[in-house]
């Protein structure tokens, strides 16, 4: 009697998605972690600390006095797009003193997402400039707190003294489809870059 144990066999194991890791940076209280939030599939991992007296005079909380917590370390979502990709998201911490941290986190990223706070622009001054001389593609996400705009896409642009071709986008980042539209339009600056690269 012949034995037929195909049946037996272990599956072939489905391939491992690709991984896409993608920075969120911004200044102190801009809305990173919140962003990483309200996109993130997962319980976003967070590294919150209370706000201490050893901070006062050393962070700059002109704008955000009613922040309680800050980032450390890392913040980490995830978005699984499809059977073959996932995205990581990393927020950065936003006070100068942490920003060693980002020579680490910046390995193996694909690109960048620069929070902006119209009452607090140069805020941003810090990130924009580490991904421009690491040469890492970004866009620039205006956070809206409350629907509130006060600048222009043009004046904003003018402010944070950006080349033409880095998006920006105005939104509430607590809105999910608003951080979403963000992670899209670096999605598109990625391929518009590989566009010019290969032509």
């Amino acid at each position: 009697m012949d034995y037929d144990d195909s049946d037996r066999r272990p599956a072939a194991a489905a391939p491992a998605p690709a991984a896409v890791k993608i920075l969120i940076a911004g200044g102190f209280g801009v809305g990173k972690t919140t962003m990483v939030g309200a996109v993130s599939e997962v319980a976003p991992l967070r590294t919150e600390e209370y706000l201490t007296v050893a901070g006062v005079g050393v962070d700059d909380v002109r704008g955000v006095a009613d922040k309680a917590t800050t980032t450390v370390a890392m913040d980490f979502g995830r978005i699984t797009v499809s059977s073959g990709l996932v995205v990581y998201l990393f927020g950065t911490p936003g006070q100068e003193r942490f920003w060693f941290m980002w020579n680490d986190l910046v390995h193996g990223a694909l690109g960048a997402v620069v929070l902006a706070d119209t009452r607090r622009l140069e805020g941003s001054f810090g990130s924009i400039d580490f991904f421009e001389s690491r040469g890492i593609p970004f866009v620039v996400g205006v956070n809206c707190f409350d629907g509130y705009q006060d600048r222009t896409v043009p004046e904003v642009r003018e402010a944070l003294d950006l080349d033409a071709r880095v998006p920006i986008l105005m939104g509430d980042l607590r809105k999910r489809s608003d951080s979403r539209d963000l992670l899209l339009a670096l999605v598109d600056h990625l391929m518009a870059d590989q566009s010019v690269a290969a032509g």
